[in-house]
């Protein structure tokens, strides 16, 4: 992932979902593998993916339309998740011992292949991944780098000594915001880190362009920003919202659609902590988050823009 890195057995649940048997399989091996066996056994299969597209024909199945909804034939599972269906056909075969429990060596050494090809190519991805990020943090750390790499926000590390600072010198009011990127996974799951990140830069951009200088602004993680605004006067920072919800709202594109949530809350008590009120705008900006995506037309625009790129 582009803004840090999911646990490897979180993803080997997850990103399955996203994996084709050609990705998984040899399919000329895989083909002369289930020949090999339709010589000897007399069977006839067809070995479709999860959505019923055909992979492997060995036989005759002229005519025959998989319906893997209410005739799923025998389910191809990887981390409980069917990938494909095997439909047999020419015997009875599940009347007869041996040939049942061919069957079922057959689905149980496809879906330990497919494991061992997922859990290779997943691998070696959070391997490349992990390298890249422990890079960059050491040069940040040689180098003693205040912002983060994508945005040119300040980085987690500074802004919470940014905040310390502030915390300590007694400065009240601050406005503390909490600032996401609504559906950023859905942008990073169809188009990739390239684009996702690409939408993280466009809102930094447009929180940097509406602040004020002496507005605090960091890239806390993922797709999350916070700000603070010391002495900020009455409205001022749901003002700042505002005008970054209509940017982002403006923003045109080919493939993206910008939309941000906010929470905001206050620092009246000077023995108040920032870093706690921080956790309280987050809650803020959920409920934001909450409305935003259940507002009418929202979910629509995000289906109409992933028709008009399939």
């Amino acid at each position: 992932m582009a803004f840090g890195l999911v646990p490897l057995e979180k993803r080997l649940k997850e990103n399955i979902k996203h994996y084709r048997l050609s990705q998984l399989y040899d399919i000329g091996g895989l083909t002369g593998y289930l020949d090999s066996i339709g010589k000897i056994s007399g069977l006839q299969m067809l070995l479709t993916d999860r959505h019923g597209e055909k992979a492997v024909c060995i036989g005759d199945f002229v005519g025959f339309v998989p319906d893997v909804v209410n005739e799923p034939g025998e389910k191809i599972k990887i981390m409980n998740r069917t990938i494909g269906h095997l439909y047999i056909k020419g015997k009875e075969y599940k009347e007869d011992e041996q040939l049942s429990k061919l069957v079922e060596e057959i689905v149980e050494q496809l879906a330990i292949q497919g494991h061992k090809s997922y859990a290779c190519l997943e691998t070696s991805i959070y391997a490349d991944e992990l390298e890249k990020k422990l890079e960059k943090e050491q040069y940040q750390v040689k180098h003693g780098e205040k912002q983060d790499a994508l945005t040119a926000t300040l980085n987690s590390t500074y802004f919470d000594n940014r905040m310390k600072v502030i915390d300590r010198s007694d400065v009240v009011p601050v406005a503390v915001l909490s600032v996401n990127i609504n559906d950023w996974k859905f942008f990073n799951d169809h188009f990739g880190d390239e684009e996702s990140d690409r939408l993280i830069q466009k809102a930094a951009e447009f929180l940097k362009e509406e602040a004020k200088p002496d507005y605090v602004i960091g890239r806390c993680g993922g797709d999350c920003f916070s700000v603070l605004i010391p002495m900020a006067e009455e409205g001022e920072a749901e003002d700042y919202c505002r005008r970054v919800k209509e940017n982002c709202s403006s923003f045109q594109d080919e493939k993206l659609i910008l939309s941000i949530a906010c929470g905001i809350v206050t620092k009246t008590n000077v023995e108040e902590k920032l870093e706690t009120l921080l956790s309280d705008a987050e809650y803020e900006m959920f409920d934001d988050k909450f409305s935003i995506k259940n507002a009418p037309g929202y979910r629509e625009r995000l289906e109409k823009l992933l028709s008009e790129r399939a």
